[in-house]
């Protein structure tokens, strides 16, 4: 059997290189000053006033939303998909894989940063456990938070903060390709020729590709024939 032809770049000089690399360099940085730009105007966004009726279990108990801010001014909270009794979603799964020591740095800048989702403890243990997550995961019961905040049954990030007088404020909420500033794996793919490898993608003919999600697994589960996007799918 004849293997297919592997798709590649065109091959140039050392000097079309170099011409192509400061031309594409220039476009980066109009980016980068763009996002810069962008960021500036969210922090001037208005705030809205946010009353404290939510409760969360936690591996200390019940807590409320105040309570999720342990002290810190700052408190972001993904609302990520596993519902009671559902397998995790690969999506989600694979933001969890990337806070690792992050926690750390947004705590020097007093912020804390948290998940939370419909399922009990004894779950999201046990998926931590297993997947060997250190990020604060929180029950929030009967999706209250997640409904009122609008992650409706897919996920949410939603960014609040306190005044000197212990009140909460919403400043922020992302959802869908938002969701993508804490993948740093698709950051790393971004920057190769073959790119995440999706049908989406604006790549050359021939390129390799595959229909975005299908191929998302949990990181122990690379080996299995179908993942999980959704987190719908329940255990049997």
């Amino acid at each position: 059997m004849t293997k297919s032809k592997i798709a590649l770049p065109k091959i140039g000089s050392l000097e079309e290189w170099h011409k192509a690399r400061l031309e594409l360099l220039a476009k980066e940085k109009e980016v980068t000053q763009a996002l810069d730009a962008l960021a500036a105007e969210r922090r001037r966004l208005p705030m809205v006033h946010v009353e404290d009726k939510y409760i969360f279990s936690g591996p200390e108990g019940e807590v409320s939303l105040r309570g999720l801010f342990q002290g810190y001014r700052q408190l972001i909270v993904y609302s990520a998909m596993l519902e009671p009794g559902a397998e995790p979603c690969s999506g989600c799964s694979m933001v969890m894989d990337n806070i690792g020591h992050n926690l750390a740095h947004i705590k020097a800048r007093d912020t804390r940063f948290v998940f939370a989702s419909p399922a009990p403890q004894s779950e999201i243990i046990a998926l931590q456990t297993r997947m060997e997550w250190n990020t604060p995961w929180y029950t929030d019961h009967h999706r209250r938070f997640a409904d009122d905040f609008d992650a409706g049954m897919g996920f949410a990030v939603n960014v609040f903060i306190r005044d000197d007088q212990n009140n909460l404020f919403r400043t922020y909420f992302t959802t869908d390709r938002g969701g993508e500033v804490f993948d740093t794996h698709f950051r790393l793919l971004d920057l190769t020729p073959y790119g995440r490898q999706e049908t989406w993608e604006d790549s050359p003919k021939g390129w390799p590709q595959t229909p975005p999600y299908q191929w998302w697994r949990l990181h122990d589960e690379y080996d299995t024939e179908a993942g999980n996007c959704c987190g719908k799918n329940k255990v049997t």
